[in-house]
């Protein structure tokens, strides 16, 4: 087993007043040659957003955009027609495709929200573009792993374009439980939304990240109370990416 190892204090910060942005990966004026995503990730992005205050219409495409809200209301406002609120317990994604635009503000004037805003290369570039969301609060599975994201429409939580697999981890401390790699080719991310956990020898605290490779399977344990995202993606961006549409 690989792993590389991404401190909370060692991303890239902006702030720029009504935003305070954390950047796992090289984005926007943050730099890194060394953090340019992990395989099909390209973008995690830890976000403050002052109330009344947000993102203005902008565009995407030939992205898979997935909002993970933390706390507060985030309001989303798409030009494929979609208006809705998304808060903690939901997760939302937008496949940009051929071209969407949309805006994500705060739905509150008096309370900041905070949300992950993660981002992966599709399958394939110039797809129809699409918008789900779902709430997954209700089907969680304390002390194991939920899926909350996958490649098939079919199966639990919201779907994109790639081969990736996203599970929420809400465990109490001292649980121990081996993640299995779900396909072969794949590394996983791991981000520690809050408390802290061990896999391997390295020790994660509050918003650290570990990219874990070379591996079928790793255990995860919670050395106190933690949410861990785990993100389950292809790692050879050129056999994953740009395939012709079927």
């Amino acid at each position: 087993m690989q792993t590389v190892y991404h401190a909370a204090d060692s991303r890239g910060m902006a702030h720029h007043g009504w935003l305070k942005s954390a950047h796992t990966f090289s984005f926007a004026n943050y730099y890194n040659p060394q953090r340019m995503g992990f395989g099909v990730l390209r973008v995690i992005n830890d976000d403050f957003v002052e109330g009344g205050e947000g993102f203005g219409t902008h565009p995407h495409r030939d992205m898979e955009i997935i909002s993970v809200p933390l706390s507060g209301d985030l309001a989303h406002r798409d030009s494929m027609g979609n208006g809705s609120i998304i808060r903690n317990g939901d997760i939302q994604v937008m496949s940009a495709g051929t071209g969407v635009t949309h805006s994500e503000m705060n739905a509150n004037a008096d309370q900041a929200v905070k949300f992950l805003q993660i981002w992966i290369l599709p399958r394939h570039n110039a797809v129809k573009p699409r918008y789900q969301q779902i709430t997954i609060a209700d089907q969680a599975k304390p002390n194991d792993f939920q899926q909350i994201l996958s490649p098939n429409p079919d199966d639990d939580g919201v779907w994109i374009h790639q081969d990736a697999w996203f599970s929420l981890a809400r465990f109490d401390k001292g649980t121990k439980k081996r993640y299995d790699v779900k396909r072969a080719g794949n590394g996983v991310y791991v981000f520690v939304i809050k408390g802290e956990a061990k896999i391997g020898d390295v020790q994660l605290n509050q918003r650290d990240g570990l990219g874990v490779w070379d591996a079928e399977g790793f255990d995860v344990e919670a050395t106190a109370d933690a949410e861990i995202l785990l993100m389950d993606v292809p790692l050879d961006v050129a056999a994953s990416t740009n395939r012709p549409l079927n």
